[in-house]
Formats: C-alpha cells, structure tokens, sequence
C-alpha cells in the first residue's frame, strides 16, 4: 500500500467515525489500516500512532469499551516516549482515555487523568482552544457521575458558554455539551430546564447532524427519559420506540445505548400500564 493510499484510508475512517452511522465498517477499516501503517511506516510513526488512536475511537463507538481502554493505554505508553507528554496528540489520546475510562465506570481513574490532561491542554494550547474545552466537557460529565453534580453544572454552563463562543451555536461539540448540561439539570431535579434545553438541541442536532446520528439518538432517548420522569408518559413513549428501533440499526442490538433505551422503553410500558404489543397497536397521529 502506498502512502497516498494510506492517506486516502485515513481520511475515509475519519468520515466514518465522525458520521457514526457505519462503526461496524469504522472498525474494520480501522484494524486493517493500522496493520498497513505498521508495515508501511512502522509502528512509532506519528501517522500509525494517530491511526491507532482513531481505531481506538472506533471501538468506543461502537461500545466495545474494554478494547478501546487497552488500546488507548497502549498508545498513551508509545506517544509518551515518542512524541512527549505535552505533545497534541499526546493530549487527545490522555482525554481520550480519561473518557472512556468514564464510561467504563472507573470514575475516580477518569477525573485525575482529565484534571491533568485539562491543565495541561491550558498551559500548551490555551483556554479557548477547542480541544481544550473538550476536556473540560468531559471533567464535567466524570464529576456528575462521581455524585458532584453542582460542580459539573457550573464547569458546564460555562464551557456551554465558551464553546457558542469560540465555535457556535451550531457546532457538533457545542450541542453536545447542551445535551450533557440538561442531563445534569434532570440529575439536579431541575426537569423542566432539562426538557426545554434537550427539545431545542434535539431540533438543532436533527438539522446540523441529522436523525440517524448517534449524538442525535442519545439525545432522543434523553429527551423520552425526561418526559418520562415529568409523568408524560404516553410523549416519552414514541420516541423511545422510535429511537430503540434507530439504535437497533445504527448501532447494533447490543450497543450499551441501545440496550438502556430497550429497558426504558419496558419501563414507560409499564408506567402506562400496558404492554409492547398494546402500545404497537394504538393509532399514529396523523
């Protein structure tokens, strides 16, 4: 493989993972592409490190959390000694990291590698970069699930604030961090907050990102959650049917989001007081 065939992989596996509708093939063209840069490049190049974190990425995304961690701890390991600790890359794979860690429940691990890797991307790339209020996102969502969850609305509401900011209102990061923030307002009993702000980033992530994005359906089954926990029940049930079935195809029947919206789904039947079958049969509007 030549490296302009390297390249031309490299960006479609960046299209893939930033789509997000197609991580099976994310995954796959990931393995195999690291396997070329190896043998092309060689395995301390820059390029197979970055394309190593990509394919780490892939494996988030798909949910196969364990392999993403390990593999994330493998190139951390490698660009330390390559390319330094304070180098760019160096950073994104630290963040990357801490926040899977996250995901995979290991919270206390998760905070002190994204409080580091915050301080660090200040002091190198500056306070408004982009990446670095990435990690500050990320710190919030780690100090929520550790049980701070005064701490993660201020980080968030302001780094809301920054990102429409630096980036706009527009920006798939900036709609992200709505999403996270109204998580934590729902955790704070704030609900009604939380249902106003995820009804108006559910509006602008089907326009900017589009309805099958899996940005787009985590915020959905948010939205449905906080109907749900607002007693609107019969509201909460449609889109959790609607966004179980979108996981189910965009992301595979045992994705982690797409086995929590099954269970919520069986839960909002069961405060209507029916069954899948009951509801299935009721009418659509028109």
């Amino acid at each position: 493989m030549t490296r302009r065939l390297l390249d031309l992989c490299s960006w479609a596996l960046d299209c893939l993972i930033e789509l997000g509708d197609s991580l099976t093939q994310a995954v796959l063209l990931g393995e195999s592409l690291v396997a070329d840069s190896k043998r092309v490049l060689g395995a301390d190049h820059p390029d197979t490190l970055a394309t190593r974190n990509n394919l780490a990425i892939a494996y988030s995304d798909a949910g196969r959390t364990d392999e993403a961690i390990r593999l994330y701890e493998q190139i951390l390991a490698d660009m330390e000694r390559v390319l330094g600790a304070d180098h760019p890359g160096t950073l994104i794979t630290r963040n990357n990291l801490g926040d899977d860690y996250r995901i995979a429940g290991r919270t206390d691990e998760a905070i002190r590698l994204l409080e580091r890797t915050l301080a660090d991307r200040e002091r190198v790339l500056g306070a408004d970069h982009p990446r670095t209020l990435t990690t500050h996102g990320n710190l919030a969502i780690a100090y929520s699930e550790a049980g701070r969850t005064d701490e993660a609305i201020r980080l968030l509401e302001q780094t809301l604030a920054d990102m429409e900011r630096v980036l706009g209102a527009d920006h798939p990061e900036t709609l992200t961090t709505r999403n996270n923030l109204a998580i934590d307002y729902r955790i704070a009993g704030r609900t009604d907050e939380a249902i106003r702000l995820l009804e108006q980033t559910l509006a602008d992530m089907e326009r900017v990102l589009g309805a099958d994005h899996p940005e787009t359906l985590v915020t959905r089954y948010n939205l449905a959650i906080d109907y749900r926990i607002a007693g609107r029940t019969d509201e909460a049930i449609r889109p959790l049917e609607q966004t179980l079935a979108d996981m189910e195809r965009v992301l595979g029947a045992d994705h982690p989001y797409t086995l929590a919206t099954r269970s919520n789904r069986t839960d909002a039947y069961r405060d209507a007081g029916s069954t899948a079958g009951e509801i299935d049969a009721q009418p659509s509007d028109p």
